[in-house]
């Protein structure tokens, strides 16, 4: 009976660091960072599984989309959530991933598959290169401009 009420007791002291480290806050900024890892840890599980041969290669097209938005909230917990108006096409992004997981390791994937990926892929492409343009648009310019400005002062002039 003395190594069990032993065993209480440390739980009931445990219990008690558990209530006071979360009344101050500790669970609260530990979570509000790391967060995503409720993605992240089910895409890496799926990833596991089917590479351990466990589940069937259906669940590559959840496990690319959950990482890649894992890995997206994450960088915006980094570097803040305003960063989220240009990594919106990520969401497409995502997909477009699982599909081209899905038919990567499928060997009787359809040649839909992939033409849904690549279309996705490009689609996502296309929206960050124009959401890129609008933040950045003006450095953009002045660069094409050095660059063009560079290569007419060094440019070989040809002799006819």
């Amino acid at each position: 009976m003395a190594r069990n009420s032993y065993s209480i007791g440390v739980l009931l002291i445990g219990l008690a660091v558990v209530l006071l480290l979360g009344k101050l806050g500790v669970f609260h900024v530990l979570l509000s960072f790391f967060w995503p890892l409720v993605l992240l840890i089910p895409g890496l599980l799926f990833h596991f599984l089917f590479f351990n041969r466990t589940l069937p290669v259906g669940v590559l097209v959840p496990g690319g989309i959950l990482t890649t938005y894992a890995v997206m909230f994450f960088y915006c917990n980094l570097f803040g959530w305003h960063s989220m108006s240009y990594l919106w096409p990520g969401f497409i992004l995502g997909v477009a991933i699982g599909l081209y997981e899905l038919h990567l390791f499928d060997r009787g994937s359809d040649r839909g598959v992939l033409l849904a990926a690549m279309v996705l892929g490009i689609i996502s492409v296309v929206f960050f290169g124009l959401t890129l343009l609008v933040h950045l648009g003006v450095y953009v310019i002045a660069l094409i401009l050095v660059f063009a400005g560079l290569f007419m002062m060094f440019r070989k002039r040809k002799v006819w």
